[in-house]
């Protein structure tokens, strides 16, 4: 099993990040039902409120899992994703996947 962790960086601005967010609970249900898809979650950050906390008011993390890499590269090239990517273009400056393994 794969945990991909994607940052993605919105443009400034509350509303970037809630279009995108909107755009992702769209699609959530079709993406868990896609083969070898074993969690699909975006997450913000909590206000804590502690100091030890780094956060980015314009990022959501995505968290997920994947029985495979093809798995995964499958669902980059579902009509759903491509889809989502374009509705979403405005609003995104960039993102960073990280694909994990258990290291212990």
């Amino acid at each position: 099993m794969l945990t991909v962790i994607a940052e993605i960086r919105t443009r400034p601005g509350q509303h970037h990040r809630q279009a995108v967010l909107e755009a992702f609970a769209k699609i959530i249900p079709t993406v868990l039902r896609e083969e070898g898809c074993h969690g699909y979650v975006p997450m913000v950050d909590h206000p804590a409120g502690v100091s030890f906390q780094a956060t980015a008011p314009d990022s959501i993390v995505m968290v997920e899992q994947w029985e495979t890499v093809a798995h995964l590269e499958a669902h980059l090239q579902t009509a759903h994703m491509k889809a989502w990517s374009e509705d979403v273009k405005g609003n995104m400056l960039e993102s960073h996947i990280r694909i994990l393994e258990q290291g212990v």
